[in-house]
């Protein structure tokens, strides 16, 4: 499947930069259907896996959150009139974590706008791998 960003469109738009960047493109990027879907290549070089488990190494669920924060994110900034707005995680309800992510991994992170109120913005986020749903929820952010 081709990009529709890569990294450098990824860093010219989110202020997150190593340890905490944790998309590495975009696949689909629909702003008329308020829908993106991004990947995160886990690898055994990040920082977190010393700590987390380091004869098993397993991927923080809180990182997966923060993943599909940044990917919404993405989504919030491909409007022109959000270029100067910093988009914010509020909330998250209703997650849950139904598999482990491990150094190999490749995420598929998928959100999509289902309500916006202000500059408060309500997505349904799903992490898979290989199709496997590992992380869904919903996920609120502010525009600041």
């Amino acid at each position: 499947m081709p990009i529709a960003m890569d990294i450098q469109g990824i860093l010219a738009r989110l202020p997150h930069r190593y340890p905490m960047l944790l998309v590495d493109g975009v696949l689909v990027l629909d702003p008329d259907a308020k829908r993106i879907v991004a990947f995160k290549n886990v690898t055994i070089n990040e920082p977190q896996f010393t700590g987390h488990w380091p004869e098993n190494p397993v991927m923080p669920g809180v990182l997966i959150l923060e993943a599909l924060a940044q990917t919404g994110a993405l989504l919030l900034l491909a409007d022109p009139a959000n270029q100067d707005k910093l988009p914010v995680l509020t909330g998250a309800d209703n997650v849950k974590w139904r598999g482990k992510v491990v150094p190999g991994d490749q995420l598929t992170l998928e959100v999509i706008f289902v309500r916006r109120k202000g500059d408060f913005i309500l997505g349904e986020a799903k992490a898979s791998i290989n199709d496997k749903v590992v992380c869904e929820g919903t996920i609120t952010c502010c525009l600041t």
